[in-house]
């Protein structure tokens, strides 16, 4: 899908508060993923057009980051924090759980396309932790039931 003639503006804007084009590359990929949900190859060298880089650049760095999906996430993604303080007290274990009752493995969707989990490197809440972010909201001190909670409205939604 085409960069649409706003998210090219949205783009210009961007680059002009950037010191340097390469310096606008990660703000340019949430803003392109932020409208079309996800990067295409397409989007990415289009990117890589306006910004002077190579498609290659682009590439290495939309692969690099987790923040950034390569395919279509669900409509709803929970981010299961996986660092040590969250393994200390049972990260594992509640991925494990959210995997059986999504029927999905870490970084996959639900069938219905309404859910996608992801590992996250830290979500920054080790004293409350185990601990996932699900869209813009944090659980902490996760439990089976809370698991179960937050999994029933999504479906629900």
């Amino acid at each position: 899908m085409p960069l649409t003639q706003a998210l090219k503006e949205k783009i210009d804007s961007i680059v002009a508060k950037s010191g340097t084009k390469q310096s606008a590359l990660i703000p340019v990929l949430r803003e392109i993923q932020n409208e079309q949900g996800y990067l295409t190859d397409e989007s990415m060298e289009e990117a890589a057009g306006i910004l002077g880089l190579t498609p290659a650049n682009v590439q290495s760095v939309a692969t690099f980051y987790t923040m950034f999906f390569r395919k279509e996430p669900g409509k709803h993604v929970i981010w299961l924090c996986r660092t040590l303080s969250c393994a200390l007290k049972g990260a594992e274990q509640a991925e494990h759980y959210m995997c059986d009752k999504l029927g999905v493995h870490t970084g996959g969707t639900t069938p219905d396309g309404k859910i996608t989990l992801m590992e996250a490197e830290c979500l920054a809440a080790c004293g409350t932790a185990p601990v996932m972010l699900v869209d813009d909201d944090m659980v902490e001190n996760l439990s089976k039931e809370k698991i179960d909670r937050v999994i029933e409205e999504l479906r629900k939604d």
